[in-house]
């Protein structure tokens, strides 16, 4: 099975709020950014990449997790962020049951963390400068 399809799965096997919560989750993920990627990582952690980790999707006893990589670096104006917010790297957002999800501002994250991998991704090597000077072929 592909990446997607294990999503899939784990979310249909989420039967009670954890499930629906987690397939708006994803869906709001692929609608903030069309181009992002699923992976299957550490053994069954759904992941969102685009340019680098974005954010990792995780259901819990109860929550539902959405972790992002490089959240310690993204604003956050609307304060979605309420876990994970002493370390120097990641962010979370842990949904609850009965929680609303913001999804005008969840997008604006997801846009911005997405940026952010694009940003600090390395330029593509230039080809080196020559000093314009043209070389004179050997005589023969």
């Amino acid at each position: 099975m592909n990446a997607s399809e294990l999503i899939d799965e784990l979310a249909a096997g989420l039967i009670d709020w954890r499930g629906a919560a987690f397939t708006t989750l994803r869906k709001i993920i692929h609608d903030a950014d069309p181009e992002i990627v699923e992976e299957w990582k550490w053994m069954g952690t759904p992941v969102f990449s685009d340019g680098g980790i974005v954010c990792l999707l995780m259901a819990f006893k109860n929550k539902v997790k959405l972790t992002f990589y490089e959240g310690a670096s993204l604003p956050d104006p609307d304060k979605l962020f309420n876990d994970e917010l002493e370390g120097k790297k990641w962010r979370a957002i842990d949904y609850h049951q009965g929680d609303q999800i913001n999804e005008s501002s969840l997008k604006t994250l997801i846009r911005s963390a997405v940026d952010f991998n694009h940003a600090k991704a390395k330029p593509a090597a230039k080809p080196r400068a020559t000093s314009g000077k043209t070389q004179k072929k050997p005589s023969k």
